[in-house]
């Protein structure tokens, strides 16, 4: 499935084997593939749920808990029948009297035991009608909880959860321009190893010139064999040269395609690889509002974002020393119930409340912890500070290197043409037995170092474009 859709992916980038791929396709398919930008992309997500889930906490939960308990023994009120003494009210005196036996003197019989009079009659409680069948017992509760004031951590949690889902989109950024400038430094080698590679082989043309006409001469008896050998050598030299720039060509193309996320010998032949235009002049791309450069690296929005992280972890550890209120309501039910003198039947009721947490006393930690967070928050502010120090250095840096970049590429036109000149000199000196063989060789070997030049210069203002691009924060992807 993967090399199908591998394939899918050529496919639709290159059209046909002829298609050119330009720079903007190789970043497009890079970020599309690159596994660290997947990662932040689903970093995105999981902070965009945690935000959802921290506005939860402003809502009622509503939770269900059941339980089933098996008992050895049920319970038993009383131990044996209960014999109760009964009382008759007395008419006379108003009051109810016990019904106690009477003796042949007509006082009560007292029991030596109790030192109670012994009763005439009783009321008769069966233990068993004290008993009640609880080895299986089921219960249940529905019960509601609406936060009313947790010490403002519920919208902290929220802030938190907001800054996250912030953070997780600047670092998604940071990592696609990371990706981004390595696609480009990919692609621009690429594209001059082509022109060394075309570069190469103008001078072994050259060469095997130079070598046809010193052969020629040689059997004219006009040039040395030292001639001829010394041409063959830098002949060699010229054929092993083009080998080792062809075969880092191949190499790079094959490391351009892995950055963008497709098979290794995927054939990708470039839009740029003719170097047919000149970069522009550096006064395009200076930058001189720094307070613009901050708010456009990702980087530094990331400490942003990670400062009001910890300024709301502060309201977090502050609301852990505030009171807490909360309304509570609850459904419960059990089987035997206690509603009806443990029936055999499930039945409940409803209740409703509030409570009220107050934290008295816990040895200062809770004062650490609002310290601590105190700290973090000063720690990441210090951070931040240096880093767009460091920014400002990096910048710096960017505009000299952009504009010595420009000057070196002026400075290689200049030599590339007095470079022509000189081999055109050089061989027609050579043809009119003037110049040696040396002298034409020296020659070429100058123009080759000249046009070589060229292309790292040419190729040195792009990088140092996409580079003062991303420091500035301004590359476009």
């Amino acid at each position: 499935m993967k090399k199908l859709y591998s394939l899918a992916l050529c496919l639709v980038a290159f059209g046909a084997a002829a298609q050119s791929v330009s720079l903007d396709s190789c970043r497009n398919m890079a970020l599309k593939n690159n596994k660290l930008v997947k990662i932040a992309e689903e970093n995105i997500r999981g902070a965009g749920y945690t935000r959802k889930a921290a506005t939860a906490a402003y809502l009622p939960g509503i939770d269900f808990t059941g339980g089933y308990m098996y008992n050895q023994h049920q319970i038993e009120l009383l131990g044996e029948d209960a014999k109760l003494p009964t009382m008759s009210f007395d008419m006379e005196t108003g009051k109810y009297n016990y019904n106690a036996v009477v003796g042949p003197n007509g006082v009560p019989v007292m029991d030596p035991s109790s030192g109670l009079p012994v009763p005439s009659t009783i009321a008769l409680i069966p233990k068993e009608a004290m008993s009640f069948d609880t080895h299986n017992v089921f219960a249940g509760a529905f019960t509601l909880t609406q936060p009313i004031f947790m010490g403002g951590q519920i919208r902290a949690l929220n802030q938190i959860a907001k800054y996250g889902e912030s953070l997780a989109k600047s670092m998604h950024n940071q990592v696609s321009q990371e990706v981004i400038y390595k696609v480009d430094e990919a692609y621009w080698l690429v594209v001059s190893l082509k022109e060394k590679k075309n570069l190469a082989e103008n001078l072994v043309k050259l060469v095997d010139s130079l070598r046809d006409n010193v052969k020629a001469m040689l059997d004219e008896g006009v040039a040395t064999q030292s001639d001829y050998l010394t041409v063959e050598v830098k002949y060699n030299e010229a054929c092993i040269a083009l080998t080792k720039v062809d075969n880092g060509l191949s190499l790079s193309r094959m490391a351009l395609a892995q950055i963008c996320g497709l098979p290794v010998d995927t054939q990708m032949e470039l839009e740029d690889e003719s170097l047919s235009h000149t970069a522009g002049t550096p006064s395009g791309m200076m930058v001189t509002d720094m307070q613009d450069v901050y708010a456009s690296r990702p980087d530094l929005d990331v400490l942003r974002q990670g400062i009001k992280i910890f300024e709301s972890k502060e309201k977090l550890a502050l609301g852990a020393m505030l009171p807490k209120i909360a309304a509570v309501g609850a459904y419960s039910f059990s089987n035997p119930n206690v509603i009806h003198g443990f029936e055999k039947k499930f039945g409940g009721g409803f209740s409703v409340g509030a409570t009220l947490t107050i934290p008295l006393w816990h040895w200062g930690g809770n004062y650490n912890q609002y310290r601590a967070a105190k700290s973090n928050t000063a720690a990441q502010k210090l951070l931040l500070e240096d880093m767009e120090e460091k920014v400002d250095l990096q910048v710096s840096q960017a505009k000299y290197s952009f504009q010595e970049a420009h000057k070196t590429y002026d400075m290689t036109v200049n030599n590339m043409k007095s470079a022509d000149a000189n081999l055109k000199n050089a061989e027609i000196g050579f043809k009119e037995g003037v110049l040696t063989a040396d002298d034409v060789i020296a020659a070429q070997t100058a123009w080759v170092k000249a046009n070589s030049e060229k292309i790292d210069a040419e190729i040195g203002i792009r990088l140092c474009e996409v580079y003062l691009s991303k420091v500035t924060g301004t590359m476009k992807y």
